[in-house]
């Protein structure tokens, strides 16, 4: 899996060039591989989350369960995103999240507090490091936007313009729940569309 390893690390130095090759080498120390099978755990509600996981392949869907028993999806996390719930991670509480495989996925994974070691000796990855959180949040802010200000009609064509190649590759069921609706409206929805 050293491929997964390289084409992170590439990637960060596509991010921010001026990173030093050494501490892109010391970066690597750090670096292990999970390879999970479809539908096993990353991360468990409760679990103290330790680690951040790159996805290298494949697809994590992060949910909780709610006082009914339901799965409620939060999160698709595809490859080139990160698994992890930061608030948990940088605050050492436990996750109020599960990050379950969809699909067989690889994920490349390195301690926090491996990876603010290297960010304290490296301006330009804790400048990466930055980014992509600053990038992680504009996503879940225009989450919570689109539940404040949109209908399910549009939620549903933001995230067909936003993912569009997620679509073939969650169930239905898991759809619903990460837009906020029933199935049965999604598929009223998603009729309405193909009839105009």
């Amino acid at each position: 899996m050293e491929i997964a390893i390289q084409t992170y690390l590439e990637g960060i130095k596509k991010s921010c060039p001026n990173v030093a090759p050494e501490h892109l080498s010391h970066l690597a120390e750090g670096l292990t591989i999970s390879e999970l099978p479809a539908k096993q755990f990353y991360i468990q509600a409760g679990d103290l989350q330790t680690r951040i996981g790159y996805v290298y392949s494949g697809l994590i869907r992060a949910f909780y369960i709610d006082a009914d028993g339901n799965e409620m999806t939060v999160n698709f996390i595809k490859e080139g995103d990160y698994a992890t719930h930061y608030p948990a991670l940088k605050n050492g509480t436990p996750s109020k999240f599960y990050f379950q495989s969809i699909e067989p996925s690889v994920v490349v994974d390195i301690s926090y507090d491996y990876l603010i070691a290297c960010c304290n000796r490296s301006h330009p990855l804790e400048h990466y490091l930055r980014l992509t959180m600053e990038d992680i949040f504009a996503a879940h802010l225009s989450r919570i936007e689109g539940f404040l200000f949109d209908n399910a009609e549009k939620r549903y064509l933001d995230f067909i313009k936003d993912k569009p190649a997620l679509f073939n590759r969650i169930s239905l069921s898991d759809l619903s729940s990460y837009l906020g609706i029933e199935r049965q409206s999604l598929t009223r929805i998603r009729k309405k569309l193909l009839d105009k």
